[in-house]
């Protein structure tokens, strides 16, 4: 199985490339320097054309959109900015969408395509515990996009879950966070082999529970 996964420089992303590498698939990993291998800024679509056209012809099975920032974790409210605002929705939402787009001619080639999408349980309009506006709202709209793709993909064979990782001990998550990375990316896997096109448009929990729109 060929695996993309944008955002694998660290945390989840890196962690889910080890595995799946280790579980035998071939693994295209990328980033926004080249530490992965492969260099990608999900918001450029310059470098989204580039990345395309590197692996034109080669089927993708499974689309990982993984890349993600949280800059306004500790912010309050006078603290935000425009470019808060702006930097946020455009990894997590813009380049989600372009991530899909630029890939879609890949996962056309696949026998049983599939796509995730990394979002948070931070997406789900029943929390409101308040803070962190930008990350909250641009994973809500990740969400969102991820189901009306799912709908439309359909049609195509095209499977798409939504995916909320857990609370992570990675430096996005911090040190006090419930589980490890290892835990994370192996449920996570095992959720993604779970998708299908009778489950396209979940949004699930890494250890297999539907959560809540």
């Amino acid at each position: 199985m060929h695996v993309v996964i944008t955002g694998t420089s660290r945390g989840i992303g890196r962690e889910l490339a080890r595995q799946m590498r280790e579980d035998g698939h071939l693994v295209t990993g990328t980033s926004r320097d080249h530490s992965s291998g492969t260099q990608l800024d999900v918001t450029d679509p310059g470098q989204q054309a580039r990345f395309a056209a590197r692996i034109k012809g080669e089927p993708v099975d499974l689309l990982i959109c993984n890349a993600g920032v949280y800059i306004d974790k500790d912010l309050g409210i006078s603290d935000y900015s425009a470019e808060v605002w702006a930097k946020s929705l455009a990894v997590n939402v813009t380049g989600v969408f372009l991530t899909v787009q630029a890939m879609l001619p890949n996962l056309r080639l696949s026998q049983a395509p599939k796509i995730a999408i990394v979002s948070s349980q931070m997406a789900s309009h029943q929390r409101a515990p308040g803070g962190s506006y930008a990350y909250r709202a641009s994973k809500a709209a990740a969400l969102n996009i991820g189901r009306n793709l799912a709908t439309d993909l359909a049609r195509e064979g095209i499977s798409l879950g939504i995916y909320h990782p857990g609370w992570v001990k990675t430096e996005m998550g911090g040190h006090e966070a419930e589980i490890t990375v290892e835990e994370c990316a192996a449920g996570l896997i095992q959720e993604f082999d779970a998708l299908s096109p009778a489950t396209t448009g979940c949004f699930r929990t890494w250890d297999g529970r539907d959560h809540a729109f």
